[in-house]
């Protein structure tokens, strides 16, 4: 029971889809916190809900892999997606809202404020605002990724001041950047990929628990053998919550990686989905984590004021899902049609076209504000709203957690990833299903034990 914590290869562009219609009840939402006053605020627009529903549908963009799309065996790639080209959902709102023309993203051009959700819409979306104020202090959520960005302490200070949350810097001990070793000087070889996927993980786990410390583990190559090792010494260094934004292709090896890396009672373990559309990844397949998929989060005129689908741009570009070929089924799945482990279990905002923002300055891929998708968002989103609900029994596996309330997610019941002969290993529907498993986090009972 719980107590109330080898370089990348640029991947192909994609295009995503459009974002869902945006009304009246929510024109002021989704600028960040209250303290971002010198941001982009938009005089609100008269028009109606049926005009800005129409603006934001026609949310489009082009958006590139950050990390190599197919890992060599044995090594994992980042499952990040920057947007570089289109309008995105938010930018859609905030042009109907000032009853403007959006302007459009160009590859590789500057963005001089945020371009995706920020902390307010996250918060709000996932029922957390007044945990995200008050809850996560003393707890620590650890990332774990590939390479070094240099950068990264320096990001993140910029977009937390321009969120008005609170500092998290190494001089004050609520950020920590170590090599898998622990060293805090010998660090890995820089890549700018994945400093673009630090960049995100570091972002997310501050716009879902900005009270929360942050401990940056960075690989000194996206090999499984040393993520894992990354993942054991953040269990060392005492984080209770590990994400995990990568993933690769299944193998026999898996059960070996199970045992020594990801064996960690006490602990919650995130790691995302995929972003290569119907099929089973690693280490998300593994019986000892929380596997995250992926949703198309888009503002509507229900009591909750969002609603979600399952992200899917093509039959080769979505969220990932899918039945194990090799692990075994944890004894809290119990669905029928898969006899080894089945993906997902929870799921959150991942399309790049209702992406989130992100602040990346360095290399060819850090040009300041971006709007990033993936897996790679909802994989630190949820570590996160584990955080706020309070470190893990001892002896727990707190991917069990979800299971046992599921009433207290938001059921998502639309959208496909792709073809399967078993339909829900990639439909949605009412209940459990492969791409978006019980749903996504509506407040914080689905996340205790």
């Amino acid at each position: 029971m719980r107590t109330p914590n080898s370089p990348h290869i640029r991947g192909r562009w994609r295009k995503a889809g459009s974002a869902a219609a945006a009304t009246t009840a929510l024109l002021l939402t989704g600028l960040g916190t209250a303290a971002q006053a010198h941001a982009d605020t938009p005089t609100p627009h008269k028009a109606s809900a049926k005009a800005i529903a129409a603006q934001v549908a026609k949310a489009h963009v082009q958006y590139e892999s950050s990390c190599a799309a197919t890992p060599k065996k044995g090594y994992a790639a980042c499952n990040a997606l920057r947007v570089t080209a289109g309008t995105t959902a938010f930018m859609e709102k905030q042009a109907a809202l000032k009853g403007t023309t959006p302007k459009s993203l160009k590859p590789n051009a500057t963005s001089a404020t945020p371009t995706g959700y920020g902390p307010s819409d996250l918060q709000d979306a996932y029922g957390l605002t007044d945990a995200a104020a008050s809850n996560g202090s003393g707890e620590t959520i650890a990332i774990v990724d590939a390479y070094d960005d240099p950068n990264a302490a320096a990001d993140l200070a910029t977009y937390r001041s321009y969120y008005g949350l609170p500092a998290c810097t190494t001089a004050n001990g609520c950020f920590k950047k170590v090599s898998q070793t622990g060293s805090t000087t010998s660090l890995p070889t820089a890549d700018s990929g994945w400093a673009g996927e630090i960049s995100l993980d570091l972002d997310m786990v501050s716009a879902i628990a900005p009270n929360a410390n942050i401990l940056l583990v960075e690989a000194k190559s996206s090999s499984m053998a040393n993520l894992g090792t990354a993942v054991n010494e953040a269990v060392k260094l005492g984080a209770k919550f590990v994400s995990n934004s990568y993933g690769g292709g299944e193998s026999s090896s898996d059960s070996s990686y199970d045992s020594s890396y990801f064996n960690h009672p006490g602990v919650a373990i995130t790691v995302s989905a995929g972003d290569e559309g119907y099929g089973a990844e690693y280490p998300a397949a593994s019986k000892y984590v929380t596997a995250v998929g992926g949703t198309k989060l888009s503002t509507s005129s229900t009591s909750r004021g969002w609603t979600e689908s399952v992200w899917n741009t093509s039959s080769t570009e979505g969220t990932g899902s899918g039945c194990s070929a090799y692990d075994a089924k944890p004894s809290w799945q119990t669905d029928t049609s898969c006899s080894k482990r089945m993906i997902a279990d929870v799921s959150a905002v991942a399309d790049p076209a209702t992406g989130v923002s992100v602040y990346d300055s360095y290399g060819s891929d850090g040009t300041g504000w971006n709007t990033y998708g993936g897996t790679s968002a909802s994989a630190p989103i949820i570590a996160s709203v584990y955080a706020l609900a309070g470190t893990p029994g001892s002896s727990d596996y707190p991917a069990s957690y979800p299971y046992s309330d599921t009433s207290a997610l938001n059921d998502v019941t639309s959208g496909s990833n792709g073809s399967c002969t078993t339909s829900y290993f990639c439909t949605a529907r009412s209940g459990y299903d492969g791409p978006t498993g019980w749903g996504t986090p509506a407040g914080l009972d689905a996340f205790t034990g």
